[in-house]
């Protein structure tokens, strides 16, 4: 069995719509203008996914900073125990109070970070549906 496609050949998911679309044709339908359509339709989902990513990799970097810090910080305490502090409760209250303020500052930051994130990507789909629109409005238009 012999096959018509190259081992090393990328294939165009549109080149076989666009050939049936083409075998279809039809009066007052503007066929390659549907197919650019679809074909930036296809790039801002990828732009988007691509920024989500990127924000992704962004929040699992700063929790990775923030797991290192906190460790840190138990490693600190824990040589500040050994050391003859673990009685002073003053102390101990005041290392649970930074440490609830520390955790509550990266939470907000890790919030903003997932808002902004959330943000840019509706604003690249919103864009996009935007122009999406647009087109067909032009596609209705008589000529």
């Amino acid at each position: 069995m012999a096959t018509n496609t190259t081992p090393n050949t990328p294939a165009n998911p549109f080149d076989d719509v666009k050939k049936m679309m083409e075998q279809f044709k039809m009066p007052g339908v503007d066929m390659a203008a549907i197919m650019s359509a679809r074909q930036k339709d296809i790039q801002a989902l990828i732009e988007a996914n691509k920024a989500t990513y990127e924000a992704m990799q962004a929040i699992a970097r700063k929790q990775t900073e923030m797991l290192t810090e906190a460790m840190q910080g138990m490693q600190q305490a824990a040589a500040g125990g050994a050391a003859g502090a673990v009685g002073d409760p003053a102390k101990q209250g005041e290392a649970v109070r930074k440490a609830f303020e520390k955790t509550l500052a990266d939470m907000k930051e890790l919030a903003e970070m997932a808002r902004n994130s959330q943000t840019d990507v509706m604003a690249l789909i919103t864009k996009r549906g935007n122009e999406h629109m647009e087109e067909i409005r032009k596609m209705m238009q008589l000529k």
